[in-house]
Parts: structure tokens; C-alpha cells; sequence
């Protein structure tokens, strides 16, 4: 039988509903792979205790009309703030911060059933694709190729390494440029964002506010819809939240896509691609084909200036975002020499708490929203945003369902592998995802097949906004096709 930790959410569920398998041993199982799988620096702070109680309480609720999520253990990335738990977003200047308050997400999560094991590692303020930038050091991808540690990709690291390796059933991720798929995309496993709006920013640290959205990340396409629908609503305590209607996205599984238009955009063809990763996108395209839809040719001819956009705005965001850690009210406080005022407190403070990419970041936000810039740069990056999300309207007006592009532009790296290089060469991980954060759409991350060196690669699917229906039901039908199941080596 299949050990409890890598269990599918879709399929604990069933056995705990059966009395098959009781939420305390679910739960002890995943403890105990969290503990043996510390090599990997996932989890960071963990909560056996909170979860042991959760999954009693599991217990006591359980049957047929439990909520799915009910007794499902979960990691929880350190963006979101948990009640009594350090929610410090990776960062130094939040070492010791226990909120006194449990984000709208967890709240939901929690109401659900689910069971929190612990806190997920990830890039300082959610600002990295490698997990490199988080002051517990790096998460590691549980996959290998050889004696190199490789990256779990980023922000999201620790929440993806600790799905891949079955230290969890599955995670919450956050996603501003990428963060939910591109490391789902590194670890072989299933990322999804949502339309901007669909699931509450409350209670979750921000970073670039009109960009961050929060996400499932899962072992399936069906244990994605499972935790998105419990994730997903309306809340009045976030004034971005959509009051929609939460539709039933594991019913929307309907593996049939006859007729649906997948739109393959030719602007994505980069120079230099590697050739698995362009034979794999041109293997998805065979895979919808197959399956009954019409691959369509498209243009999104803004996409060339998405990164730069991306990297105006989103340190534009969090310069503003981050300007409350000061050291005032809570979080880490500089020691002052004799004869230091609040300037020189706030500047020895931010100096010491904040990270070299975070600093980097908001030195890049405060000169493009400065007096003399702010029109030569983030007014014409808003400009440019609004024809990039015209550029997918278009799209989707001429009959387009769901566009298929790769998910990142290469396998994971190597940890370390990046030092040397310039910032600008870490940002081309998100080549592929910007574009749908700065367009406020759903992208999900599928994985598909494997590099010539055994390790993971992922198709990304973009679908229409508030359709995380159809495009789930898209990424099943890729998934089912691909019929991935490949699993790291356990070394760890």
C-alpha cells in the first residue's frame, strides 16, 4: 500500500471518509517524513502540536458530508500569517513576529478541516526564483541529477520541495511573477494561480499588491481543484476580492476539451530555448490535439516587454509595501549607539533586516516612483501593462479557450550556480510567467516529462479570467495525457 505522506489529497479523502485511514495517523505520517526530510530545509517552522489537535479534531467531524480538506495535512508557506505561529516572510526584520490574527486563506483552509504540519521556507518577501534570498537558507529540490543540490525554484521553494518529496499532501504558495508555477514547474508537481482577486490577499505579507495572488500547490490537476475551492471566495476584509460565486472546480474535471481553441503564442519562442523544452511544448500541443481541441497560432505582441514592466512595478509596489518595517512596532529593531535618532534607527534597522535582493528591490521602487522618474518609468510601465493584458483580451475575444506556453526556460539549476551571474539573468526565469500576473489571469503549471538528465519540466496553461474551471479541466486532460508519474529518489 502506498504510505499515507504521498497519498493524493482526492485519494486520503476517500480513505478517511471509509474509515480506511484515521487523520491522526495521516497526520503522524506526514510528521514524520517532515522530520526525516529536514536535509531539504523545507519546513521551517513546524507545528505538531497545532496539527496533532487539528487532526483529532478531524477525527471527531469525520464522514461522508466532511468538508474535503477535512483531516488533510498541509504546509503553509511563511507569507501567510498564522495566529501564534512566526509568519516572518523568510525576512530577518520579522524574526519573532507572531501574529495575533490567522489569514482569511488559513482561516478558510483550517474551517475546512485541514491540518497545518508547519511553515514552508521561501525567498525573502517572496522576492527570488531559486529560494536563495530566505534568511533559513535555501530549500532544496528533493530531485537530482547528479551530486549538486539543485534549486526548488522560488519564491514558493519550500512549499514545492515539500509537496515533490511527500512531506505534505500539499501546500499553499503565493504567486507574483511566477512564484506558484515555475517551482511547480522545477519539482514535477501542480501550481496553479488564480485570477487576481479570486482567492483574499487578507493576512497575507504583501509584496507587489496589484500583482500577489495565493495558490494550491498539489501531487494532481484534481487535488488543485479540491484546495482551490476550499481557498478560493469572496472577503470583505480585502477591498481587490471578487464577490463571485466559487464554482465547483473538481466537478469541471470533465476530461473533454473537443473543440476548444488552445491559442500557442509565437512571441514565447525565445532565442536560445533548449530543445526540451521546445519539444516539449510542441509534445503538449500533440497532447490537446489529440484530445479533441484546435491549436491555433496567436500573437501577443507586448509579451518582449513584460519583464522590464514587471521589474518597474513590482519593486515599485514593495518599496510602498515594505516602508512599514521600520522597527517601530514589531518585528526586528537595530541597537543604537548613544546620540542615534529615528533616522539613523530606521536606517540601521532596514540595513541589518533586510536581505541584499530585497534592498535591491525597493532602492530599484523608490528611484522609479521618485519626483524626477516617475513618469519616464513606472506611469510608462503601467502604460505597457495595460496593453499586455489587452494583448490576452484580444485573444481570448477571437475564440481562444487556453494558451499553452512553457513553464519555465530550462530544468532546475544548481544552488549556487547563479552567484556570479547578474540579477537580470535570475529574472529570466520568469520569462514565461509574468505576462499573467500582469494581466490578472489564471496560469496554471502541469507537469509533462522529464530532460535528458531525469529531472522534471512542466507546460504552463493560461486560461480566460475567473475560468479556473476550464482551465483546470485543460491542465487534467494534459495531465492525463502526459500521464506523469515520475518521483525524485529519496536521499535525503
Amino acid at each position: 500500500m502506498t504510505e499515507a505522506n504521498a497519498l493524493t489529497i482526492a485519494a486520503a479523502r476517500d480513505a478517511l471518509r471509509k474509515g480506511e485511514l484515521s487523520a491522526v495517523d495521516l497526520t503522524m505520517a506526514c510528521l514524520t517524513a517532515m522530520d526525516a526530510g529536514d536535509g531539504l530545509n523545507a519546513f521551517v517552522h513546524k507545528t505538531p502540536e497545532i496539527a496533532l489537535d487539528q487532526a483529532r479534531a478531524a477525527d471527531a467531524r469525520r464522514g461522508a458530508d466532511a468538508p474535503d480538506l477535512n483531516g488533510i495535512p498541509l504546509g503553509i508557506k511563511d507569507l501567510f500569517c498564522t495566529k501564534g505561529v512566526p509568519s516572518q516572510a523568510a525576512s530577518n526584520i520579522l524574526r519573532g513576529f507572531r501574529p495575533e490574527y490567522e489569514s482569511t486563506v488559513t482561516a478558510k483552509l483550517f474551517d475546512a478541516g485541514a491540518v497545518m504540519l508547519g511553515k514552508l521556507n521561501m525567498d525573502e518577501f517572496a522576492m527570488g526564483s531559486s529560494n536563495e534570498s530566505s534568511c533559513y537558507g535555501p530549500a532544496v529540490n528533493p530531485w537530482k541529477s547528479d551530486d549538486r543540490e539543485l534549486t526548488p525554484g522560488g519564491s514558493s521553494g519550500g512549499s514545492a520541495a515539500a509537496v515533490a518529496a511527500d512531506l505534505c499532501l500539499a501546500a499553499t504558495g503565493t504567486d507574483t511573477g511566477g512564484s506558484i508555477r515555475q517551482p511547480a514547474a522545477f519539482t514535477g508537481i501542480v501550481g496553479i494561480k488564480p485570477t487576481y482577486g479570486r482567492v483574499s490577499r487578507w493576512g497575507i505579507v504583501a509584496f507587489a499588491s496589484s500583482l500577489d495572488q495565493a495558490g494550491p500547490m498539489t501531487k494532481t490537476v484534481r487535488d488543485a481543484a479540491i484546495m482551490l475551492g476550499a481557498m478560493a471566495g469572496h472577503d470583505a476584509k480585502d477591498s481587490t476580492s471578487a464577490d463571485l460565486a466559487v464554482p465547483d472546480f473538481e466537478a469541471a474535471l470533465t476530461g473533454d476539451i473537443r473543440g476548444k481553441k488552445i491559442g500557442i503564442p509565437r512571441e514565447y519562442r525565445m532565442d536560445g530555448m533548449p530543445a526540451a523544452i521546445d519539444k516539449l511544448w510542441a509534445d503538449g500541443c500533440a497532447m490537446l490535439k489529440d484530445a479533441g481541441a484546435e491549436i491555433v497560432d496567436i500573437s501577443l505582441p507586448h509579451t518582449k516587454y513584460a519583464l522590464p514592466t514587471y521589474y518597474v512595478i513590482a519593486p515599485a509596489e514593495a518599496s510602498s509595501n515594505l516602508a512599514r518595517y521600520d522597527g517601530v512596532r514589531y518585528g526586528h529593531r537595530a541597537k543604537l549607539a548613544q546620540g542615534d535618532g529615528i533616522t539613523e534607527m530606521y536606517e540601521k534597522t532596514r540595513a541589518e533586516g533586510f536581505g541584499a535582493e530585497v534592498q535591491r528591490r525597493v532602492m530599484i521602487g523608490t528611484y522609479v516612483l521618485s519626483a524626477g522618474f516617475y513618469d519616464a518609468y513606472y506611469n510608462r510601465a503601467r502604460k505597457v501593462r495595460a496593453l499586455i493584458k489587452r494583448d490576452f483580451e484580444q485573444a481570448f475575444a477571437a475564440g481562444v479557450d487556453a494558451i499553452l506556453t512553457p513553464a519555465t526556460p530550462s530544468a532546475a539549476f544548481g544552488l549556487g550556480e547563479m552567484a556570479n551571474a547578474s540579477p537580470v539573468e535570475m529574472y529570466l526565469n520568469d520569462v514565461f510567467t509574468v505576462t499573467v500576473n500582469l494581466a490578472g489571469l489564471p496560469g496554471i503549471a502541469v507537469p509533462v516529462g522529464l530532460d535528458a538528465d531525469g529531472l522534471p519540466l512542466g507546460l504552463q496553461l493560461i486560461g480566460r479570467p475567473w475560468d479556473e474551471a476550464g482551465l483546470l479541466n485543460h491542465a487534467y486532460v494534459l495531465e492525463r495525457a502526459a500521464g506523469f508519474v515520475s518521483k525524485p529518489a529519496k536521499w535525503w
